[in-house]
């Protein structure tokens, strides 16, 4: 079986790879107020087609800790970005498939998942992450509504430590 070979979207998730500190806030929903937390991140490669990010931080409200992986590879058969993301905080796991924006710098990628208001209710979901000229990365995650709609719930922004 031969190697594919890498892409110019592989080489755009290259970009991740490093040590990274972030802060993220996160509106729960109603009258609360964000919720904040930090943490770090590191991101690796698995040959030259995927990544794996591994990252650990303090829940808000100071509750404890959390812990998450992310992968994250390009199927060119498929035309898209695809992989997963799990969390200590939450027994699913998601599946992410999305296309790079025209701007490259802008990646959605789609999933679904327990609703937050109903977890016995699939919703769809989008992160939306982005590797911006600065060297700073920010991840924005939405919440599709009944009427079609986007709802911004989570903002986090990375900054290189190293790597």
């Amino acid at each position: 079986m031969e190697i594919p070979k890498p892409t110019r979207q592989h080489a755009w998730l290259k970009q991740l790879v490093g040590d990274w500190t972030f802060t993220h806030e996160c509106q729960p929903g109603g009258d609360a107020p964000p919720m904040r937390a930090s943490g770090t991140e590191s991101v690796r490669l698995v040959g030259d087609l995927w990544v794996v990010c591994e990252g650990k931080g303090d829940m808000p409200g100071g509750s404890g800790t959390f812990e998450y992986v992310t992968t994250l590879g390009y199927d060119p058969a498929r035309e898209r970005f695809v992989g997963t993301w799990v969390g200590s905080m939450m027994a699913s796991m998601f599946v992410y498939e999305g296309r790079l924006e025209s701007d490259g710098v802008t990646l959605p990628l789609n999933t679904e998942g327990p609703g937050m208001d109903d977890p016995t209710a699939l919703v769809s979901y989008q992160d939306v992450m982005a590797v911006h000229a600065d060297g700073r990365r920010t991840l924005t995650s939405r919440l599709r509504g009944a009427d079609g709609g986007w709802t911004q719930f989570m903002h986090a922004v990375y900054t290189r430590t190293g790597g």
